[in-house]
């Protein structure tokens, strides 16, 4: 059980480790692309299966998104996920990126401001 609450901790530091490597410019654009779907992907409230489904629900959050982020780390070179995995611990430690929620907050209102349009 300790194997899997080391993965979890490993998991919990990776995502912000993708994140600064899409910023870094060591990491290859490839690597980039499928880190920034990954980042997107985890932040995004809207699920792959959405989890009101019994079962199948948590499925994206338990498989799809550990897997994705496993694929992403194996892109990114060593030496540029060891720094951004440094760094994320330092600048992610109890502190709150409220502002990384922006964009997904301007989407919503986007679509809400299109729905509402739509009838009128």
């Amino acid at each position: 059980m300790s194997k899997l609450t080391d993965r979890a901790k490993k998991l919990k530091t990776d995502v912000p480790a993708v994140f600064m490597a899409l910023k870094d410019e060591r990491t290859p654009w490839g690597a980039k692309v499928i880190a920034a779907a990954v980042v997107v992907y985890a932040l995004s409230p809207i699920d792959l299966i959405p989890d009101f489904i019994p079962v199948l629900g948590y499925l994206d959050d338990l498989i799809i998104l550990p897997a994705l982020i496993a694929w992403c780390v194996r892109l990114i070179p060593q030496h540029v996920l060891a720094d951004c995995r440094k760094a994320a611990e330092k600048a992610w430690t109890n502190k709150q990126k409220w502002y990384y929620a922006l964009p997904f907050v301007l989407i919503w209102l986007a679509v809400i401001g299109l729905i509402i349009a739509a009838f009128v």
